[in-house]
């Protein structure tokens, strides 16, 4: 039977006084000590490649894949650490990402590739069967990933992603259209205009101040942030990552086009394969538009959709607590 939870703010009070309450009563009895978590880092060589993990936390292992593509795990942390009390939480940065290693050959920076390198961290760290949670660009690496290596998952978190870049082309022309006409003019001009060559000689390689302003300060804001907008937050500090993987991967083009080899994105047909448990949420103001979300729990038998009021994009940052209790009562539910 499929469920699907539209969560309000009241029922979000409710539930995190619940769960407040029960975790009271379970240390009533005892006075416990405070815990330590150490950190294990590293690096898996996965065929060639070495892949950075970070590991933390105690119980089965719960693998955290970030979105980009070419960011890092680093915009998870500090929201998601409250999950490590109760697993054993893996960050990787994907191939090319972050403190990964970075490659001379851009052609293979590919969604199939790195499914191959998070079977490799699982194999090299001896892992067994995995929770596996993807972002964004992670979550459609969590669906690639979990369409050939099924039988290596107990549980399946897809968080704000899509599974047809078809369709999130389609999302983005939407975005377009509802923008203002001055900014819509001001953002077209310099995709027409061409994204990459301006500038100093260090600048070449990336997207202009001026179009990262327009495109993720303006364009984006109001689909990654609603009820509590990170106060750091900084459009041209996110032109901090792999441009040489950005572009093989999402394109030249522009942010509100995916033109790169993830057009090979497209799963619809293939979801109904997913039989392994599958919580998928969404910010109900997301990039990543809710309708995905709900084609995606309409093809996985089974699957639990959750959406997250007043969210965008970053629902870990606009809900942090709605987005904890949802993935922990997914992973450990109550007997």
């Amino acid at each position: 039977m499929k469920r699907i939870i539209f969560l309000s703010l009241s029922m979000m009070a409710i539930l995190i006084v619940a769960c407040n309450q029960m975790h009271e009563k379970k240390g009533s009895s005892k006075i416990s000590s405070p815990s330590s978590f150490v950190t294990e880092e590293g690096f898996i060589d996965a065929h060639g490649v070495l892949i950075y993990y970070k590991a933390l936390g105690v119980g089965q292992p719960l693998v955290v894949l970030h979105g980009g593509p070419g960011a890092s795990h680093d915009y998870f942390l500090p929201y998601l650490l409250p999950l490590i009390r109760s697993n054993r939480v893996i960050f990787i940065d994907e191939r090319g990402s972050g403190r990964s290693q970075k490659l001379e050959n851009s052609a293979t920076y590919t969604v199939g590739n790195m499914v191959e390198d998070v079977e490799a961290v699982r194999q090299g760290l001896e892992l067994g069967k995995i929770s596996l949670l993807g972002h964004s660009c992670g979550g459609v690496l969590a669906q690639a990933y979990a369409l050939k290596y099924q039988e290596n998952l107990s549980h399946l978190i897809l968080c704000s992603t899509f599974h047809s870049t078809k369709k999130m082309n389609e999302v983005f022309k939407r975005m377009k259209e509802k923008m203002t006409p001055e900014l819509r003019t001001r953002i077209e001009k310099m995709e027409k205009t061409g994204l990459f060559g301006h500038g100093k000689e260090y600048e070449k390689n990336r997207y202009t101040s001026e179009y990262m302003n327009a495109a993720w300060g303006e364009g984006y804001f109001p689909y990654l942030y609603q009820n509590h907008p990170d106060p750091n937050y900084d459009p041209i500090s996110g032109g901090n990552m792999s441009w040489d993987l950005y572009r093989e991967m999402w394109g030249s083009n522009g942010e509100f086009i995916i033109d790169g080899n993830m057009l090979s994105v497209e799963y619809t047909d293939q979801l109904q394969s997913i039989k392994v448990p599958t919580l998928i949420t969404v910010g109900d103001h997301d990039e990543c538009d809710p309708s995905l979300s709900q084609e995606m729990h309409e093809k996985i038998a089974g699957s639990t959709l959750v959406v997250l009021p007043k969210s965008g994009h970053m629902t870990f940052v606009d809900q942090p607590s709605l987005f904890l209790s949802a993935v922990d009562k997914f992973l450990h539910p109550v007997k």
